[in-house]
């Protein structure tokens, strides 16, 4: 838990896992999902600290595997795509298709993170959390 709280409200944890599902946004728009973990953390920097770490981690890690991997996907398509007429892009479709699942995993871990959230755990995205502890408590 972070220090000096030992059990959050149950307030607390539903905007915690709010902004943990807020991924599930992306789906549809594509970016909102970003924005309502940015709302969730501004609104709730000074309240809790237990959603402010949880919406400021919900919020890093939309913008590195969502955004970052999403475009990176992009990229790879238009890259692929046209090379696949001359067959180079048939040895990078393999690459290219594992990239691209890497937003939708994105997806089911957030869908985790807000479950174990929900109930009161202190989930902890892996090489996320620890920076963003780090960044809270300085």
């Amino acid at each position: 838990m972070i220090e000096n709280q030992i059990l959050p409200t149950a307030e607390e944890r539903t905007w915690a896992s709010l902004a943990h599902l807020s991924i599930l946004l992306n789906l549809i728009t594509g970016f909102l999902g970003i924005v309502a973990a940015l709302i969730i953390y501004l609104v709730y920097q000074n309240r809790s600290r237990y959603v402010a770490y949880h919406a400021l981690q919900s919020l890093v890690f939309q913008l590195i595997f969502w955004a970052g991997a999403g475009l990176l996907a992009g990229a790879l398509w238009v890259i692929t795509i046209p090379l696949m007429l001359i067959l180079v892009g048939c040895c990078l479709l393999p690459f290219t298709i594992l990239i691209s699942i890497i937003p939708l995993a994105a997806m089911v871990y957030g869908v985790i993170a807000a479950v174990q959230t929900g109930q009161g755990e202190d989930f902890q995205y892996w090489l996320i959390g620890g920076w963003v502890r780090g960044t809270l408590t300085d």
